[in-house]
C-alpha cells in the first residue's frame, strides 16, 4: 500500500491559543493567508465544528478549481483540521502554548486514497501531479504560516 506523503512546519505567533484557533478555524478568512486558496465558504451556513462542510476556490497561474472539505477536528485552542475530498488530503492546524505566545503548526497529509485518485485521474501524469502538489505544500505551508502570523499580530 502507498504511504501518506506528509509535511509540517511551525511558527511562533504572539497571541494566545484561543485567538490563533479562532483565526485559523474561520475558513472564510483563508484567502487572507493562503497562497493558493483564494476563498472558502461554509456550505449551508455551517461553521467550525466536526462534520461541517465547506468549499474552497483555489487559484494558481495554470488553473482554478474548487474543493469540498469536511472538518475532522475542531478542538478549540488546540487543533482545527479538515479532509479534502474527503479522504484524499488532510490539512491540520495545531496550537500549543509557548513562551511568547502560541506555537502554530500546519500539517499536510496526502493520503493513499488521494494518491490513488490522482493515479486514476491523471494516468501517466500522476507522478508529476503528485510531485507538484508536494512541492506546493512544502513551499506554501511556511508562506501560509508567516501570513497567519502577520494577520494575527497586526490586531
Amino acid at each position: 500500500m502507498t504511504e501518506s506523503l506528509t509535511f509540517a512546519d511551525s511558527i511562533l505567533v504572539a497571541a494566545d491559543p484561543a485567538t490563533v484557533y479562532a483565526t485559523v478555524s474561520d475558513v472564510i478568512r483563508t484567502g487572507e493567508w493562503s497562497p493558493i486558496c483564494a476563498e472558502c465558504w461554509w456550505d449551508e451556513g455551517d461553521g467550525p465544528r466536526v462534520g461541517a462542510w465547506f468549499t474552497g476556490r483555489n487559484v494558481t497561474p495554470d488553473r482554478e478549481w474548487q474543493t469540498r472539505s469536511q472538518v475532522i477536528v475542531a478542538d478549540e485552542g488546540r487543533a482545527f483540521g479538515w479532509s479534502v475530498g474527503p479522504g484524499r488530503v488532510h490539512w491540520t492546524y495545531s496550537m500549543k502554548e509557548a513562551e511568547g505566545g502560541t506555537r502554530l503548526t500546519e500539517t499536510w497529509e496526502f493520503l493513499p486514497e488521494g494518491q490513488e485518485f490522482f493515479n486514476e485521474k491523471y494516468g501517466d501524469q500522476a507522478a508529476e501531479q503528485i510531485a507538484e502538489r508536494t512541492s506546493a505544500a512544502r513551499s506554501g505551508i511556511p508562506e501560509t504560516l508567516r501570513a497567519i502570523k502577520r494577520v494575527i499580530e497586526a490586531r
